[in-house]
């Protein structure tokens, strides 16, 4: 009868009682834009077929939901707290691996512009990369704890819960055009 009680496999992976988001958006693949003829409409098509064949996954996270929308934008809820190691895969970027560690539980983690490479990400926009922490406060305030992103010390700031009603959404990255030539 004590038996029946437990646990049925103890190793078995969870979800975190604390997890954290992971949000933000693909810029590009490390040379993508070294096409020979660019114009608006082949930059538009070639990122809208790069983004529909990209592929994210958090290593050791089976219960992760979310995923890549079509224009670059990513939201991945339910990854767990520390360090984690998120994989994405596009074409020209088939191991694009990003680390965060030091995250506390119920962070969200927001990565505007990320450019792929084979083997890792850069940080395209790393002023802008924010780990916020869900408080009652009025106004953001550091908590002096910090969380490593790619390589980068972030330091990790109480935001008033008003603030973070955005963790749950996808980014809409900004629109970036193309200039085409004068015809004379």
């Amino acid at each position: 009868m004590v038996a029946g009680c437990g646990d049925e496999n103890p190793g078995a992976p969870r979800v975190s009682k604390d997890p954290i988001s992971v949000r933000g958006w693909l810029l590009d693949v490390e040379g993508g834009a070294n096409a020979p003829f660019r114009t608006a409409e082949t930059e538009a098509a070639r990122k809208t077929h790069l983004f529909q064949s990209a592929y994210v996954e958090v290593v050791n996270a089976p219960y992760v939901s979310g995923g890549i929308a079509e224009n670059g934008s990513f939201l991945l809820l339910d990854v767990p707290p520390g360090k984690v190691t998120i994989i994405f895969s596009a074409p020209g970027a088939q191991a694009a691996r990003l680390d965060l560690d030091n995250v506390p539980g119920n962070a969200d983690i927001y990565l505007p512009a990320l450019l792929l490479e084979p083997n890792g990400v850069t940080l395209a926009n790393p002023a802008e990369v924010k780990v916020r922490m869900a408080a009652r406060i009025a106004a953001p305030k550091p908590t002096g704890a910090f969380a490593t992103i790619a390589g980068l010390r972030v330091p990790v700031v109480d935001t008033p819960i008003a603030q973070m009603a955005d963790r749950h959404d996808y980014p809409i990255p900004p629109t970036t055009l193309v200039p085409i030539a004068k015809v004379k």
